[in-house]
Parts: structure tokens; sequence; C-alpha cells
């Protein structure tokens, strides 16, 4: 008698789980993602790329890729340019027609020599930076 009780108690649980199991249905799958198309209207710019503006005045590029079709807005030149600022230590000490700089890094000071007429715009800006430097430490004010 306790036998079959302990039996009918320890099946009873699991026959129940088992008819739970069965009342659930399986979970959907999301639908896939809309693949991107080309609007009609765009027009191409270069190969493989189109320009589209939309209905809210938003550009738009598309380009066809080898794993379909790409959107992202359209960047105006303004946001393409960074800034070019001064990083922060960056020195330049004059060496006859040629400028060399040095700036350090996590690793060491970085150094490098560039010709005068070969600098870039933050080079340029370096140098004059430690120009007007040199001549404000040579001038005195009058007392």
């Amino acid at each position: 008698m306790r036998a079959t009780r302990f039996l009918v108690l320890m099946i009873l649980p699991l026959a129940l789980a088992a008819a739970d199991q069965k009342k659930k249905t399986p979970p959907r799958a999301a639908p896939p993602p809309q693949a991107t198309v080309i609007p009609k209207e765009a027009k191409q710019i270069e190969p493989y790329t189109w320009r589209y503006t939309d209905a809210q005045g938003k550009t738009w590029i598309y380009r066809k890729t080898p794993f379909g079709v790409v959107r992202f807005p359209e960047q105006t030149a303004a946001q393409t340019q960074p800034a070019e600022d001064i990083p922060e230590g960056l020195t330049a000490v004059e060496e006859g027609d040629s400028i060399r700089f040095e700036r350090p890094t996590p690793f060491g000071k970085h150094r490098w020599t560039r010709k005068k007429t070969g600098l870039t715009e933050m080079e340029r800006k370096a140098w004059e930076r430690e120009r007007q430097k040199g001549a404000a430490a040579t001038t005195k004010p009058q007392e």
C-alpha cells in the first residue's frame, strides 16, 4: 500500500508537468528584417552608389555591396573634415629649413621632422604657436 502511494505521488507531478508542456505553444520567431532597396527616384552618383532625398528633406546614400544594399545619411564636408586642433604637448623647433616636432605619447616621445614647405595644417599651427611663444618671451614689458 505504501509503495503504491509513493508511486502515485511521484508520478502525478511528472504527468502534470508533461501536460503543461503540451499546452504551451512554441515561441514565434521574429520576422526577418526587410531588405533595403534603392528608390526609383535615386540618382546614381558613382558606380554602385546612389543619392536620394526623402520627403522629410534628409539626403541618404545607398550603396550596393556584396552583402546587399546599405543606406546611410549623407554627411556634409564640415561633418567629414575633423577639426585639426593642436595636440596637447606638441612642440616645434626650427632647424634650418626644417621643423622638428615632438609629442608625448603613452609609449614615449614621438619625434618627426618635416620641411617647412611640406607642413600639414596642424603642424603649421603648432609652429606658429611656438613662434608666438618665443616672441612673447623675448619681448620684456617696459617699466
